[in-house]
């Protein structure tokens, strides 16, 4: 078992079996309000979400045509800039450039709508709400009742913080959905990130979806042979249960993979018999990002 589950069911393309997951027969989508319903459809959704990225990956987009290296560079360096800007004018356009490079590599612009910018927009909201009143300053406004004074310093201060989250968010989002995940992998690794981070990474990307969808035929079968509706406390009762069963598989089979890998000569590295190579355009977007960087830099934009 463990020789089989050493195959990634995403990132290689193929499943535990090896089949292609474009070809795998995943239990039967069904519609529907019920409990178990509601458990199928959330595990489907993130199974999909998996699938989406893996394809989006393989389109012939501006990202996806430079060197896993150049992609991760470029992004931390525009990350860098967003975080160093101190112009709400250079955030902006930046985060224009973002919606540029995801135009350009093909990655719909409601996936970053949806998944980070709404999520990362509220959640950061939330933590910048106080620096309206907090921090000292001209005053704007004045909230009725509670006498609180919003000040100029304070907004630019929370707009400050949204933006940058937004952007750094979305620039991340791109890299992932616009490099298949062990190129990516392999990138930190040419970066010098540690190893053991490196390899925690990549068996969490890979076993997920394969407790993913060993929860997803435990609903199944709970479904099929479901006589009547549950009440509140079987239903929480089947939770715990499999949330214990998948738990106590997890643990079997993080053993006996570590002890297959031991067996073929795992000694702490991972290797990818894809070798980057460095061609002309990525010379030229390493020249342009060098370039940017010095100006920005002579600049303090």
């Amino acid at each position: 078992m463990a020789a089989r589950c050493a195959v990634s069911p995403v990132s290689l393309g193929a499943t535990e079996s090896g089949v292609p997951v474009s070809e795998q027969s995943y239990p039967a989508k069904r519609q529907g309000s019920g409990f178990f319903e509601r458990q199928i459809g959330s595990l489907f959704k993130v199974l999909e979400h998996g699938l989406q990225a893996e394809r989006l990956a393989q389109q012939p987009g501006l990202l996806q045509r430079f060197d896993p290296r150049v992609r991760l560079l470029a992004v931390l360096l525009l990350i860098a800039f967003s975080v160093a800007s101190r112009s709400l004018l250079s955030l902006g356009g930046l985060f224009a450039v973002t919606i540029a490079l995801a135009l350009l590599s093909k990655i719909p612009l409601r996936i970053l709508a949806s998944g980070i910018w709404a999520n990362v927009t509220l959640f950061t909201g939330l933590l910048a709400l106080p620096a309206l009143f907090l921090v000292p300053g001209e005053a704007l406004l004045q909230l009725p009742l509670l006498g609180w004074k919003v000040t100029q310093q304070g907004l630019a201060s929370a707009a400050f913080l949204v933006c940058r989250a937004t952007i750094a968010a979305s620039l991340a989002a791109l890299l992932i959905l616009a490099t298949p995940w062990p190129h990516l992998l392999k990138a930190l690794r040419v970066l010098r990130a540690p190893t053991v981070l490196v390899v925690i990474l990549a068996m969490c990307y890979r076993y997920i979806f394969l407790l993913l969808q060993l929860a997803l035929e435990m609903f199944e079968a709970h479904r099929s042979r479901q006589l009547g509706p549950l009440s509140g406390k079987d239903k929480r009762r089947m939770l715990i249960a499999n949330a214990g069963v998948l738990m106590s598989k997890s643990l079997r089979l993080a053993e006996e993979v570590f002890l297959a890998m031991q067996s073929r000569a795992y000694r702490g590295e991972q290797y990818l018999l894809l070798e980057f190579r460095l061609q002309g355009r990525d010379w030229a977007a390493l020249l342009l990002l060098s370039s940017a960087a010095a100006v920005a830099l002579y600049l303090h934009v």
